[in-house]
């Protein structure tokens, strides 16, 4: 059963928690604070903030999401029915709420329906697979 909760929404809940959450009064612009700073070996200078981690982050959970659709099942008709509703969170929030009015949020929905659609079309090639039809 938990294997079946979606992981997009993960990203889902840590922005919303820092938009509407104890960190509101610093609305979105947490999104641009700096979390990492390296000197590189070329003498440029190289940043990451809470944006960029945000979205690495919601990049390798749609890698595990994507690794979780090869998985046959009672369990895969929930989750890709789970992927959906993220989605659709995702979208209506990214159009009704004005701090979500941002390109991080933004690439966040994408990714999420990248993994909708991953979701649903490696089940349907890899169930394509498992049917054999002998004559």
């Amino acid at each position: 059963m938990i294997a079946a909760i979606p992981l997009m929404i993960f990203p889902l809940i840590i922005y919303n928690a820092m938009i509407f959450g104890p960190f509101e009064a610093a609305g979105t612009a947490w999104l641009s604070t700096q979390v990492l700073s390296l000197n590189m070996i070329s003498g440029a200078r190289w940043m990451m903030e809470y944006s960029d981690l945000l979205i690495v982050i919601a990049l390798v959970l749609l890698f595990v999401e994507i690794l979780k659709a090869t998985r046959s099942g009672g369990w895969s008709v929930v989750d890709h029915l789970l992927s959906a509703i993220v989605f659709v969170a995702f979208l209506v929030e990214f159009l009704l709420v004005r701090e979500a009015a941002t390109d991080v949020f933004f690439i966040l929905t994408v990714i999420a329906f990248i993994d909708l659609i991953a979701g649903f079309s490696v089940s349907i090639k890899s169930a394509g697979r498992d049917v054999s039809i002998g004559l």
